[in-house]
């Protein structure tokens, strides 16, 4: 029988998977304070201290969020199961991800008492949890640190008065081919997209003195085209600045990396691409022609068939509903939207009619997430050129202007530890944008904000300030405010749920395609600014664009 995939033992956690032993659920504890730490680190987060030692607790916690996974399992845990998050009732800031059992999952209520239940597996004791036989009146949920209303309050203020971003423009962009197994290599992607946005730049190879990209050479089941220097070899370029990595400003993060170089004065023009080969990556997996291979991970989440961002961000939706009442109609009216402007956008992917029916008829993925809230896996790349400001002005087209970014991390980066109301790492970001500019979000024509699922994409709305938190339900109502002709146009070339998955970097494309005025059937009507998020979850970014009319 398939073992799931267990938690690789280190000096720093291995007290915790295998403490069920004895039946006892550990958790670090700073001994200068008392606070309860996890995941476990050398250092009190709360205190500074560093006497770390390890308390026993009761095993009881409160159910503070919970998905049914219906669709996608993972070896030796086939779906459906529950991916639940439990906070320790010792110390609420502890949360732990785990699998609720011996429950009716239609039955299952946050605020429900639970009690740990260990599973060996191998070497390994999986702290699982079920509700109490004795049930006392559901529990509060434990706040949030900080709350939605109080990030803003610990924005940085700007660390000098003179902005980077006045020195960098936008001047080219390209993209490949996309599609649903193309069967093409991801570097003939990549380079379809490069040479596409030179030459959009009015460049040539040689005029290249930078190139970024995300996530580098990081194996990632098809979501990567093998890092920067197959790039370089492959066009024989010289670069005198170069940044790959997976820890950056979200998916798009390579370009903000850029516009920081080219104004720092590493490189003049910064050639910055994102290749996606999914849809290929799996059919090959399928064909038995290269394997995806899931051994022994350093986390907290896998073990539990939380694998992806579907179930933690299912579990923020969900609280999302419980917190303001946002109805799943909320999320429908995302989709729709999309594949409305899908249908306008010959590149896109999905561009047959929907209906609310079809969405909410639609087959369940992990609740309250179905088909249609999930974005479309596919092969393509996007490439964008940066350029210094001053040598934009001669070059063929207006350059898009960039008038601010927002990087700040504000919140917990651990999926399970952080915001539980929205998707993490979106409110900081977006409040440190707007600490870099004097305009305001009714001055914005166009948002094109990251929607690997609809909740990506109400968060940011609310985030942005575009609706008050909470209220993005009403905001999203009828779907008339992010039509086309709406207040806030919403990912006009149909977003990552219609259009395909091209992570980030499509949704700043069609930003610039939209701000030059070059969207054909989908352009709206006087486009001058346009805000562009990139990610969420783990660290993202958040560009502010306009027009120099």
């Amino acid at each position: 029988m398939a073992q799931r995939p267990l938690p690789l033992l280190t000096l720093a956690n291995e007290f915790f998977w295998t403490s069920g032993a004895d039946g006892r659920l550990r958790i670090q504890e700073c001994t200068s304070c008392a606070s309860l730490v996890h995941p476990p680190a050398p250092v009190c987060r709360y205190c500074g201290g560093r006497e770390m030692g390890v308390r026993a607790v009761s095993g009881y916690a409160t159910l503070v969020g919970f998905t049914l996974n219906e669709r996608f399992g993972v070896p030796g845990l086939p779906p459906p199961y529950v991916v639940g998050r439990v906070a320790v009732e010792e110390d609420p800031r502890v949360r732990l991800t785990t699998n609720i059992i011996d429950h009716d999952p239609g039955d299952l209520r946050l605020g429900m008492r639970t009690e740990v239940v260990f599973q060996q597996e191998g070497d390994v004791w999986l702290p699982l949890f079920r509700p109490t036989a004795d049930q006392p009146a559901p529990a509060a949920m434990p706040p949030d640190d900080p709350e939605p209303e109080q990030v803003a309050s610990f924005v940085r203020p700007m660390a000098a008065r003179e902005k980077f971003e006045d020195k960098v423009a936008i001047t080219g962009v390209g993209a490949s081919r996309i599609g649903r197994r193309l069967m093409l290599s991801p570097m003939e992607l990549t380079l379809q997209a490069c040479e596409q946005a030179v030459a959009d730049a009015g460049l040539t190879l040689a005029d290249i003195d930078g190139l970024s990209t995300y996530p580098g050479a990081v194996s990632m089941g098809g979501i990567g085209e093998g890092g920067l220097t197959h790039v370089e070899a492959a066009l024989g370029l010289r670069p005198t600045w170069h940044n790959g990595g997976l820890e950056t400003f979200g998916p798009a993060g390579s370009v903000i990396a850029a516009m920081l170089a080219v104004a720092g004065g590493l490189a003049t023009h910064v050639l910055c691409y994102r290749t996606v080969w999914e849809a290929t990556f799996s059919q090959l997996v399928k064909e038995g022609r290269t394997t995806q291979e899931m051994g022994r991970l350093d986390g907290y989440t896998s073990p539990f068939g939380a694998t992806s961002a579907a179930p933690s961000l299912a579990i923020n939706a969900q609280r999302h509903f419980h917190r303001y009442g946002t109805t799943k109609e909320a999320l429908g009216w995302i989709a729709l939207n999309q594949r409305a402007n899908a249908a306008t956008n010959p590149e896109a992917i999905y561009r047959d009619p929907m209906t609310m029916d079809d969405y909410l008829n639609a087959r369940p993925i992990t609740t309250p997430f179905g088909l249609y809230d999930c974005d479309v896996p596919c092969d393509a790349s996007t490439a964008v050129v940066v350029s210094a400001r001053h040598r934009a002005v001669d070059l063929p087209r207006p350059p898009i202007l960039v008038e601010a970014v927002g990087t700040q991390i504000i919140e917990r980066v651990e999926w399970d530890q952080t915001t539980s109301t929205h998707e993490p790492q979106v409110l900081g970001q977006a409040a440190h944008l707007w600490s870099r500019t004097d305009l305001r979000p009714g001055d914005v024509d166009i948002a094109e904000l990251y929607d690997g699922f609809t909740f990506n994409c109400l968060s940011w709305i609310e985030a942005l300030g575009f609706c008050g938190i909470g209220e993005a339900g009403d905001f999203l109502q009828g779907g008339k405010n992010i039509a086309r002709d709406g207040v806030l146009p919403l990912n006009t070339h149909g977003g990552q749920l219609s259009h395909g998955r091209t992570h980030g970097m499509g949704l700043l494309r069609e930003a610039i395609i939209q701000l030059r005025g070059e969207g054909g059937e989908r352009q709206v009507p006087d486009a001058r600014t346009a805000v562009v998020s990139s990610g969420g979850l783990t660290p993202s970014g958040v560009l502010l664009l306009r027009t120099d009319s």
